[in-house]
């Protein structure tokens, strides 16, 4: 805990990078960051109670808490735990959908269902998490079987660079799918963190 802070983001470790930077580029010093593993996101369903644990760990230490998670197929299971212990989250299904901005991710979805997203995490760990993380590096047969109905693979980049678009650009060359990138920056992240902090604010005059 920082001396000065009254407040725990509790992260996806997917959005650690960014919150941090947020945190830094908004002089947010109030504002500590604790993070669950990235890998969670393959076993869903052990998400809320690891959000819970953090939770009921640092509730005693900080004034306030906030969730950096979407539901991020928990089903409904992530909220349920957020009601019962009093703290918000991020609105939205998952990542995608709050990097993109709801409207444009919806709109996304509908020009093609069979779409794979990347983010800056994800690309930047594309093998571990998912050439390796599928076992695909060893099976080269379940390519096919884990990316046979998509069509496309879309690169939400919260920070542009060229690298990144060539390296979003061989990921869908690896997965056999057509590529589009587009440059998001923070999205509804940014934004839902700075109503947090408006909120403590508010609550400390």
């Amino acid at each position: 805990m920082s001396a000065a802070a009254n407040t725990l983001v509790i992260a996806c470790g997917a959005l650690a990078k960014e919150i941090v930077a947020l945190r830094q580029a908004n002089g947010w010093s109030h504002m500590d960051v604790s993070c669950l593993p990235a890998e969670l996101h393959n076993r869903p369903e052990k998400i809320p109670a690891a959000v819970r644990e953090k939770i009921q760990r640092f509730r005693s230490c900080y004034t306030h808490l906030f969730v950096a998670y979407a539901d991020c197929g928990t089903g409904g299971m992530l909220d349920a735990v957020l009601e019962e212990e009093g703290v918000e989250r991020i609105a939205g299904a998952h990542c995608y959908e709050f990097y993109a901005g709801t409207p444009v991710f919806e709109a996304l979805a509908e020009q093609e269902i069979g779409t794979f997203y990347l983010t800056d995490f994800l690309l930047r760990h594309f093998e571990r998490l998912v050439i390796h993380g599928l076992g695909i590096d060893k099976h080269p047969a379940l390519l096919p079987v884990y990316f046979g109905n998509y069509k496309k693979l879309v690169y939400l980049a919260q920070k542009e660079s060229d690298d990144g678009r060539v390296l979003g650009q061989r990921a869908a060359d690896r997965l056999g799918l057509a590529f589009e990138y587009r440059a998001t920056g923070y999205g509804e992240l940014q934004t839902h963190l700075q109503q947090v902090n408006e909120k403590v604010i508010q609550w400390q005059n």
